[in-house]
């Protein structure tokens, strides 16, 4: 007699299974994550800190000095909009640093283990970190109104700008995926995520206008995804002219998305 299991009696999934099985694993892995950051506040609290930092340092320090180079604009109405970029592509970097842990923790076999997407573990992963970023734009916003921040266009052009700003932070944890799947261990991927940062988010328009640079580096600064970002952030919450600086944004998101995600899963792959 020939055994029969409960496998071979099931019905093979349909067409619109298999193609929400990779959503729903992802959805999985996202609240995963979320729970860690409830049963572990610390690590949303510190997140927060950095960000708060920022905005009472540029606005209280460097204002006087920066805001002498802008014209009609109060300082702090320009410095939120970049520092909310800021703040999503420094929070990217926990992305790295997760699933560097999640490596080196043997995590990963386990997952690897399991009848579910390759994807599931970086879409759920990057996920859950824009969950996060929405939580922490809203309290950077708090915070900026409080130290005198305002909106000159009216509340859905600050939601607009808002949902850029997530949109972003999104596209940039996929490039912190790739980082942390490439180093292995959570130290190395924090040192290596430093010569990600820096050049894109203090070589931008997010704390002083470019015009103030070097021509030599205006001509990386004006063109990478940080300055087009918060300058279409500005806009849309400024109420000055967008022209086409949203839809640039935008390109820069599908664009790393497109470029980033394939080259995560396939690391992924490698490295378990």
């Amino acid at each position: 007699m020939t055994a029969v299991t409960a496998t071979d009696l099931a019905p093979a999934p349909g067409l619109s299974g298999r193609l929400l099985a990779p959503v729903r694993d992802g959805l999985a892995v996202c609240g995963r994550n979320l729970i860690a950051l409830r049963r572990v506040p610390r690590l949303l609290i510190f997140s927060t800190v950095q960000p708060v930092v920022f905005v009472l340092l540029f606005r209280y320090v460097f204002g006087g000095v920066v805001g002498a180079a802008l014209h009609g604009v109060s300082y702090v109405d320009y410095l939120m909009p970049g520092v909310f970029v800021q703040v999503v592509v420094f929070g990217a970097v926990n992305t790295a640093i997760g699933l560097a842990t999640d490596l080196q923790t043997g995590l990963m076999e386990r997952f690897r283990s399991l009848p579910m997407a390759r994807s599931a573990v970086l879409s759920g992963r990057t996920a859950a970190d824009l969950v996060r970023n929405v939580f922490v734009v809203a309290l950077i916003s708090g915070v900026g109104f409080l130290v005198g921040f305002r909106v000159h266009s009216n509340v859905w052009g600050f939601l607009a700008g808002a949902l850029l700003v997530v949109a972003f932070g999104f596209a940039m944890s996929w490039v912190f995926a790739v980082v942390g799947l490439a180093v292995g261990d959570p130290e190395t991927a924090t040192a290596a995520a430093f010569p990600v940062l820096a050049p894109l988010v203090f070589a931008s328009s997010a704390f002083v206008p470019t015009s103030t640079m070097p021509g030599w580096l205006q001509v990386f600064a004006n063109h990478q995804p940080v300055t087009i970002t918060a300058n279409a952030v500005r806009a849309l919450m400024l109420g000055t002219p967008v022209g086409s600086q949203v839809w640039q944004a935008l390109a820069w998101d599908v664009g790393i998305v497109a470029a980033f995600a394939p080259l995560g899963v396939w690391l992924y792959r490698r490295a378990v």
